[in-house]
């Protein structure tokens, strides 16, 4: 199996994390936990599906998955060749002016979002590409093309930031006080570049901080109470829901 970073180019970096090339002979089935930004996907060969309420669904071979509160399951064919786009936290909103909420906890075909013309033109060059490097540059060209000349919401970039400096402890009222905006306008700004509101998004930064925790010898007690939980019962609900799993047991097999 491969699984290959890639970073951007210098113009796209202040909205791409990085690019992922993954590759597998074999079929298989796995989890995807929560993420603090959107992902674009598109398959150059095989086949992708996610379960939903216990159905299957075929994916897209070029799609984009939203914030989700929740893990997603997904099952890739035998022989399959995916390119992945890691957005920032506000990248997404650099490329189309399609609100980021509207996607949350959905994976959707790319052609809701973009011109379908330039969807089917990237699936096309992508199939007969044969190097990591040509197919990173042909998503490249695509994201340019769609890249808009806007500024970044500042006050949102801030929330971002202090939210990630507290490892997603800190409380919503206080990140009011700070940003001196009152709680409806700032929710309703953050939701539409983020793709969540920021309680959500605080306790996905959370849960990946969580996750950190769990690599190093920490008692489940210890862990509580860094990453300011109310008792192990609610952290114990809270990992559930991000992974279908106990803590307990998901630790075990780290």
């Amino acid at each position: 199996m491969k699984f290959d970073r890639h970073l951007p180019t210098d113009k796209l970096k202040p909205y791409i994390k990085y690019y992922v090339v993954s590759e597998n002979d074999v079929e298989s089935e796995y989890k995807v936990f929560p993420s603090s930004g959107l992902v674009i996907g598109f398959q150059y060969k095989g086949q992708l599906s996610v379960f939903h309420e216990n159905s299957e669904s075929k994916l897209s071979s070029a799609g984009i998955t939203g914030i989700s509160d929740s893990y997603k399951i997904f099952r890739s064919s035998a022989d399959i060749g995916t390119i992945l786009v890691y957005f920032t936290e506000t990248g997404f909103t650099h490329f189309t002016s399609h609100p980021a909420n509207e996607l949350f906890n959905l994976s959707l075909s790319l052609e809701d979002i973009f011109d379908k013309k330039s969807v089917t033109g990237i699936e096309e060059k992508l199939s007969v590409a044969a190097t990591d490097a040509q197919r990173i540059k042909i998503v490249e060209q695509f994201l340019l093309a769609q890249l808009k000349d806007i500024q970044s919401d500042k006050l949102i970039v801030e929330a971002i930031k202090l939210i990630c400096r507290s490892n997603g402890t800190i409380r919503i009222k206080e990140l009011n006080a700070k940003l001196f905006i009152s709680q409806s306008p700032f929710e309703k700004r953050f939701r539409k570049v983020v793709g969540t509101t920021p309680k959500k998004f605080a306790s996905i930064v959370r849960f990946n901080a969580v996750l950190q925790n769990l690599n190093e010898i920490k008692s489940l007690t210890e862990i509580c109470f860094e990453n300011n939980f109310f008792d192990q019962a609610h952290f114990i609900k809270d990992f559930r829901q991000f992974t279908g799993d106990a803590p307990e047991h998901f630790k075990r097999f780290l």
